[in-house]
């Protein structure tokens, strides 16, 4: 069962965003998903309130009677929305349960320079998993084509052991589509075909 973790310690990069379309697709595709909130503002359960009950269903955490939090019976694929300011403890504990592990990043020097010791901790930890368990992976976020954000953005992961899987624009697309609790999996393709495109090298990335 992989477990697909979207994590940044910095605020507002748009790890719910990643996380709920992540769990959109693999809804589509057939698959018995579980998107968990790790965030404290729950961003992805709202998301989950706000999904019609006609799409592909995707469920949250099962709590049982001890407080407990677990994946569903049935589960085959696990996607977790993690907080702002994850380390120590929490960083450790989501971790162990990775298999793959993507970091949204915009194409700002504040959130260049805030995440930059985060990537340097996954780089290390990359090095010292001789079994390859978890694999890492940057996805550019509310890019802007042709800026020198986005050129500062790739010359600064090219200083990094882990690789950039794509490039998605900044868009109204995502904000629409939360807002009815919708993927870019949930609505016909020709309304969002480009985002589609982009979103096609971070798919294959998931899919191995």
């Amino acid at each position: 069962m992989p477990v697909i973790v979207v994590a940044n310690p910095k605020g507002g990069v748009g790890k719910s965003t990643l996380s709920s379309n992540i769990a959109g697709y693999f809804a589509r595709q057939g698959h018995a998903v579980m998107l968990g909130d790790v965030d404290r503002q729950q961003s992805s359960r709202l998301w989950l309130k706000l999904r019609p009950g006609n799409l592909p269903h995707i469920q949250s955490w099962d709590i049982s009677e001890d407080h407990i939090a677990r994946p569903p019976k049935g589960t085959t694929h696990i996607v977790l929305d993690t907080p702002a300011g994850l380390h120590g403890p929490g960083l450790e504990a989501v971790m162990k349960l990775a298999d793959k592990v993507i970091v949204p990043l915009q194409a700002s020097v504040f959130d260049i320079y805030a995440t930059q010791d985060f990537l340097a901790e996954l780089a290390r930890r990359k090095k010292s998993d001789k079994a390859g368990k978890v694999q890492m992976g940057v996805v550019g976020n509310r890019i802007k084509d042709h800026t020198k954000a986005t050129e500062h953005l790739k010359e600064f992961l090219q200083t990094l052991d882990i690789p950039l899987l794509g490039l998605l624009r900044d868009t109204q697309n995502y904000a629409h589509l939360a807002a009815h609790g919708l993927s870019l999996w949930d609505v016909p393709a020709a309304k969002v075909e480009k985002d589609l495109n982009q979103w096609a090298p971070v798919l294959d990335w998931l899919r191995q």
